[in-house]
């Protein structure tokens, strides 16, 4: 058994574990969340429209960039999905919902257009929050084996 599995088997997980870890996960979020927002706003969905694509995109990378990963170290498809949803479903949902209410609480910016310093403003800090309130969620999975920690077996 490698030192970092048994690491996370005994309840022990960096800071900067999980800051990687949240990282990794809010680059598929953000691609996907950025990119929801901007075709909402381009094709005038209303504002649950908007939300409601972003969050999906949000997953879609989210779980793409994991998945890209455990298909290079060999795992086909259908295993390498339920990697993926195993490592960051938590974290994507926990980063969802907190990255989207910043957004929906910041006043006018639902309603900003693409070229509106509050549309982009406003991202930018939710993505900033969910990032920071996200660490401590994947360190405690990671320090009890879940999140994360299901695709260091994979890394080589």
């Amino acid at each position: 058994m490698s030192e970092t599995h048994e690491h996370h088997q005994h309840g022990g997980a960096s800071w900067a574990m999980a800051a990687a870890a949240t990282l990794h996960c809010l680059t598929g979020c953000a691609i996907g969340e950025v990119l929801g927002m901007i075709i909402g706003t381009w094709l005038g969905l209303n504002n649950f429209g908007t939300i409601v694509l972003a969050i999906a995109l949000a997953f879609v990378f989210g779980y793409a960039l994991t998945m890209r990963g455990v298909l290079k170290a060999g795992l086909d498809l259908k295993r390498a999905f339920k990697v993926a949803l195993a490592a960051d479903t938590v974290s994507i949902v926990v980063m969802e919902i907190v990255d989207n209410a910043v957004v929906v609480a910041v006043p006018g910016a639902m309603d900003a257009g693409l070229g509106d310093v509050l549309f982009w403003g406003s991202l930018a800090v939710s993505l900033v929050v969910a990032f920071v309130l996200t660490v401590p969620v994947n360190k405690w999975m990671i320090g009890r084996g879940r999140g994360h920690a299901v695709v260091h077996a994979y890394h080589h």
